[in-house]
Formats: structure tokens, C-alpha cells, sequence
């Protein structure tokens, strides 16, 4: 046997006793080098095929972003292979398009009910055909199924999907999610991206995050003033007034990808109406910014913070929550109540209910801050409830600022206590670490009606969190109404109070593209109100679709409000085959017509690794739900390494000569 044999086979034995280790002590973290895992059967060790390969192309017209992820598999063993692995989405993005690249031809996906879908697939696995399947574990969580992929086959799946960018203090936001966090889940250990399925993804410490390729078109309608991106190093090419070229190679999928640009400033109020035909009507994406008004008198406030010191905020996260917390208090006057409310498994309020901003009150919550650790389980109902009770002090406004990486798996449970407990409360959701959960805390603001802010690096907590706290010190439009010339059926019903700088969203079908459409509102000074054209309606800007994605968040809403189950599945299934999503009912399913695996060849199946989000390294950085698991890897790392040496020393010592 040559030498270098032998050392592949130390190295996969080694690989082989070190996920049998890790399996043994905890199921959720089976170490790999960031490559898909495949067995023949149960009882072998798991075999390394080589990682993905991940090319994204966003376009970006006006507040529309279309994005196509395209991810190719190489299969250089004798075996035919099935692969399984997820993939982040913004939280309000609609996946419509499926595509399978296979020996030069194109297999084009369909929407089909879940079940139907996976029953199709698995047909097709079983009966030899490639297949590609693309279910939502989450409203940002994907997983995508390839089967029998063949050896020395490659096989490119292209996944396309638009979402509405972040408007902010007159900046336009681009997050590109390129990384699946675990989540905590109470009760429990960390939940593996994907863990829902037997063969899925799954997050590993210690994991080389592989790189992708990304470029980036941008229309933005209007001037751009300066873009920046505070996660990466792109490179931008200016290629108009208003139209910008960037471009990413090799960037590491450990971070989301963030690009900021600021719209060069204009006296002028704006309110943008887009719309585009389809055969059922005229969809419509309005866009509302106010004009520069003077500012309204000065509102007393009572603002309860929470903070999340769970093990999954140390690190950076615990700084920048330590740092944002200190800002906001600087931001309180003398007549403001407040309380700061922490947790981790457990939940702490600074004071037994809110009091003063007294310099002495000030004082004793800066000191407190300033020791907060993080640690523990990720236990946010609680806290929620305990923010939530109103105590009827004699203010204007109600806030509560919640500052936390929203790294949960039991959303629904914390969207049903905010539907229940709001009463006259505001709630703005701050995200703290490189990889927050942006669906929990963009969603839990929409139910309370309020914001989210990104804080992604300590150095961008001043900013940042400047902006929020002059939003919340002095809203500019309450009790906002948008009418429009024909009958419309529109999302949100409810629309949110306008702050400065962030715009409102509506999206709504109407009969036709005619009249006006009016927006009204107070002020604190008194009413509001501006006016817009219906313009002639475009193609190709798939408002449909995010007009059918808001529906359907506005009917998975109302489960949490006793809406029945049965007929919300109905109309989510019927908007999502009408309107080519994919949604927690419906899937896309690609299959090849002609088997491809011969008959009687065996088959294997496996799972992606994903790497851990940028600086969760440290100890105590993931969720934690009371797992042995990082000792016991520790431990299985270094038997594996024995077990390895061993090995290889007995190859050795029967090589020839």
C-alpha cells in the first residue's frame, strides 16, 4: 500500500471516529470540514464529498430586490448520492422559481402542496430520477433535497427570490443572509437549522464557511449620494447617478452581506407609488416617507428595556447590547419612567416596577449595565410578558425596546403572547451579533407595531441605535390611513406610525391603475395628509408576489389569534399555487422524465454542514440549552486523533516495502 493510501485512510478514520463520537454525545453537532456527509447504511462510517459551491446575482429596482442563488454539487465517488442542506432567506423574501442543471439540460421546479411535493420527489429518488426539492422549515429557512446524484456528476440548482429592502433615516438597506444560525429552543439544546428533516444542514463549531461569488446590480430610481457596506470589503463600480455595480469573490458565508446606500437629501415629501398588471388586477407597491415637518412637542414616555444576556450574546453581542443600552439611557429626560428588564434562563427586572429618570435611577442602571454577562439559556417569554404589563403610569407613549440576537425556535408562542398583551405598547426590536434572527424581530415589531434596528458591529451601536432613539423620542405620524380611488384589498391592514426617516410599505390589489392614492395621519401638531398618481403599470417587478407574501404572513398572523387552522391552510395553499411560492404548505419540486441511477444501484444520503455565524466562536457563544456538547466534542476530538494514530501505525506496519 503507498504511504499517501495510507494516509487518506487515517484521515477518513479519523473523520469517521470523531462523528461517531460527537453523534454519541449530541446529535446536532456531527463534525465535518464544511462538506456533505454521506452513508451506505447505518452502520458504516460517514464518507466526505466535496462542499458546494455558491454564486448569488441580486438585482435591485427602487425598494425590489430580486435575487438568484445558484449552488452546484460535485460527486467525484463511485456512489450515487442524495444531499440535503439549508439555506437563509431574508425574513419576507417569496421563493418562486426553481431550477435543476443537469448534463446540460434545464428541469424546471413546480409549485405543488408539501406533501404532494414530497411525494414526488421521493418517487422520483426511489425510481433513480435526479429530483430537487426546496421546502420551508421557516419563513427565512429553506432546505433544498438533491437525489441521485451520480458519480462524477454535477448538478447546479438555481433558487430565485425577491424581497422589499429596509429603508432607514434616508438610507436604503440590502442584507443578503449567507449563514443559518442555531436556534434555542426552550426546554431543550440548540435547534440545527434544518433538524426537521433527518438528512438536513446542520451548523458545526469549528466549520471552514465556504465562499461565494456575489454580484450585485443596483437601480435605486433616485441620485445616490454614498454606499458602504459595514460587513464586507466589495468592490462598487458607479455606473450612473442612480445605478451601481457591486461585486464579491471567495466572501466567506459566515456573516450576512450588508450594503447601505444614501439617497442624496431632498426637501421634497415623497410618496411612491409602483404597480404592475396581472390578469387578476393591478398590484401596487406604495411607498411613503414624510416630509420634513417641524417637529412636534415633545411626548413623556415610559420605556421598558430588555435586554438578552444568553450564552448565545457573548462575546461582541454583549458589548454592543452593554453599549446600546448606555445610549439609551443617556437619551431619557428627567419626566420619562423606564425599567431595564434582563434575562437569560431566568428573568431580572432592574426595579420592581418603572420609575423616574432621576439622575440617582441613571446612575444605579448604568452600574448594573455595565456588569451584565452573558450566559445561560435563551428563555424570552417571560421577559416578554413582564415588558408587557402596563402599569398605567400618566405618559403619551408606552415603549419597549428589546435587545436580543433572537436566537429562539418558539416564535409562535411569543407572537401569540404580543397579540394578546400589546394594549397601547409600541414595540422596537433591536438585533444584535452578525447573523441575527431578522424574521423574529422584523415580525415581532410588526405585531407591536413598531421598528427593527440592525446593530452589526460595536462601532456602529452610536448610529444606530442615534437613530432609533430620536424615532422613538418623537414619532411623526400616528393613526396613519391610506385611501385609495378604487376598492383595494391591502397589507398590512393595520399600518404603523411613521418615524423619521423609515418609510412605510403598502402593498394591495386593485381592479385597475387609475386615480389617486392618499395618505393621512397626525402629527402632534395636527393632520396630514399627501397625495400620489396611480402610474401606468410596469412588468417584471413581481409586486404580485409580494403582495401574496404579506397576505400570507397576515393569515399565518391570525393563528395566533384563533383563526381557523383548517381554512388559513386552504388560502395559504391556493395563494401560493396561484402566485408560485413557496410557503410553509406548498414546495418546489424539480424532476428529470428519464431515470438516471440504474436499477439496483445503491444509493446514499447526507447533510451539509454550515459553518457558525462570525463570532460565535467563543465559549458559551451558541444557544444553550444545558448540552455537554462542546466538552464531549473537545473530548471525541482527541480520542479520534488516537484512534487515527493508531490506525495508522497498524496500515504501516503491513505496507510493503
Amino acid at each position: 500500500m503507498h504511504l499517501v493510501a495510507v494516509l487518506v485512510r487515517v484521515a477518513v478514520a479519523g473523520l469517521a471516529l470523531l462523528a461517531v463520537l460527537s453523534a454519541r454525545a449530541d446529535p446536532g453537532f456531527e463534525p465535518t470540514s464544511g462538506t456533505l456527509l454521506v452513508r451506505t447504511s447505518p452502520d458504516t462510517p460517514p464518507l466526505p464529498v466535496p462542499a458546494l459551491d455558491t454564486r448569488i446575482g441580486v438585482r435591485v429596482t427602487g425598494p425590489v430586490a430580486r435575487t438568484r442563488v445558484t449552488q452546484r454539487f460535485a460527486n467525484p465517488t463511485g456512489l450515487w448520492l442524495e444531499g440535503v442542506y439549508v439555506f437563509p432567506l431574508p425574513d419576507d423574501a417569496a421563493v418562486d422559481h426553481l431550477e435543476m442543471h443537469v448534463g446540460g439540460r434545464v428541469i424546471e421546479g413546480r409549485i405543488e402542496e408539501r406533501e404532494q411535493a414530497r411525494r414526488s420527489y421521493e418517487r422520483a429518488r426511489a425510481g433513480g430520477q435526479r429530483a430537487s426539492l426546496v421546502e420551508q422549515e421557516r419563513p427565512n429557512l429553506f432546505t433544498a433535497s438533491l437525489a441521485n446524484i451520480g458519480p462524477d456528476d454535477a448538478i447546479e440548482v438555481v433558487i430565485e427570490y425577491q424581497h422589499t429592502l429596509r429603508w432607514d433615516a434616508g438610507r436604503m438597506e440590502l442584507r443578503l443572509p449567507l449563514v443559518a444560525a442555531p436556534r434555542y429552543l426552550p426546554g431543550g439544546g440548540p435547534e440545527t437549522p434544518g433538524a426537521g428533516h433527518e438528512a438536513s444542514g446542520h451548523a458545526v463549531p469549528g466549520i471552514a464557511a465556504p465562499g461565494a461569488r456575489i454580484e450585485i446590480e443596483i437601480d435605486a430610481g433616485v441620485p445616490v449620494a454614498s454606499i458602504t457596506s459595514p460587513s464586507h470589503a466589495p468592490l462598487i463600480e458607479r455606473t450612473g447617478p442612480a445605478q451601481l455595480r457591486v461585486e464579491l469573490d471567495g466572501v466567506p458565508c459566515d456573516r450576512d452581506l450588508v450594503l447601505v446606500w444614501e439617497l442624496e437629501a431632498s426637501d421634497d415629501s415623497l410618496l411612491a407609488a409602483f404597480t404592475e398588471q396581472r390578469d387578476d388586477g393591478v398590484y401596487a407597491l406604495l411607498m411613503l416617507v414624510p416630509p420634513a415637518a417641524p417637529r412636534p412637542r415633545r411626548l413623556v414616555r415610559e420605556i421598558v428595556f430588555v435586554v438578552d444576556t444568553s450564552g448565545s450574546m457573548s462575546g461582541a453581542s454583549i458589548e454592543q447590547g452593554r453599549a446600546a443600552l448606555a445610549l439609551a439611557l443617556d437619551a431619557l429626560a428627567p419626566d420619562d419612567f423606564f425599567n431595564v428588564i434582563e434575562f437569560d434562563s431566568t428573568t431580572r427586572r432592574l426595579f420592581p416596577g418603572s420609575v423616574r429618570a432621576a439622575p440617582e435611577m441613571l446612575r444605579h442602571a448604568r452600574h448594573r449595565i455595565a456588569r451584565l454577562q452573558a450566559d445561560g439559556g435563551t428563555e424570552m417569554l417571560p421577559a416578554l410578558e413582564a415588558a408587557l404589563i402596563d402599569e398605567g403610569h400618566g405618559v403619551d407613549v408606552r415603549q419597549i425596546v428589546f435587545i436580543t440576537d433572537g436566537a429562539v425556535g418558539n416564535e409562535s408562542r411569543l407572537f401569540e403572547t404580543l397579540a394578546r398583551g400589546l394594549g397601547r405598547s409600541r414595540l422596537f426590536t433591536v438585533g444584535i451579533g452578525s447573523a441575527p434572527s431578522s424574521y423574529f424581530m422584523r415580525r415581532a415589531a410588526r405585531h407591536g407595531r413598531g421598528s427593527f434596528t440592525y446593530v452589526g458591529r460595536t462601532d456602529e451601536v452610536g448610529e444606530r441605535m442615534g437613530d432609533l432613539l430620536e424615532k422613538l423620542e418623537r414619532p411623526l405620524l400616528r393613526d396613519v390611513e391610506v385611501r385609495w380611488a378604487d376598492p383595494a384589498e391591502a397589507w398590512p391592514e393595520r399600518v404603523a406610525d411613521l418615524y423619521a426617516g423609515e418609510p412605510v410599505l403598502v402593498t394591495a390589489r386593485l381592479p385597475r391603475a387609475s386615480g389617486e392614492v392618499r395618505v393621512s395621519g397626525h402629527d402632534g401638531e395636527g393632520a396630514w395628509s399627501v397625495r400620489a398618481a396611480l402610474d401606468a403599470p410596469r412588468d417584471g417587478l413581481g409586486i404580485h408576489r409580494l403582495w401574496a407574501r404579506r397576505r400570507i404572513e397576515s393569515l399565518m398572523d391570525g393563528l395566533a389569534s384563533g383563526a381557523d387552522a383548517s381554512a388559513v391552510r386552504a388560502e395559504v395553499v391556493e395563494l401560493a399555487l396561484r402566485h408560485h411560492l413557496v410557503s410553509k404548505w406548498t414546495s418546489l419540486v424539480a424532476v428529470e422524465r428519464t431515470p438516471a441511477r440504474p436499477r439496483g444501484a445503491p444509493g446514499a444520503s447526507g447533510r451539509v454542514a454550515t459553518a457558525i455565524p462570525h463570532g460565535w466562536g467563543l465559549p458559551g457563544s451558541l444557544p444553550q440549552g444545558g448540552s455537554p456538547a462542546p466538552l464531549l466534542l473537545l473530548l471525541g476530538t482527541g480520542l479520534a486523533l488516537v484512534g487515527s494514530l493508531w490506525l495508522g501505525l497498524q496500515q504501516l506496519g503491513r505496507c510493503e516495502p
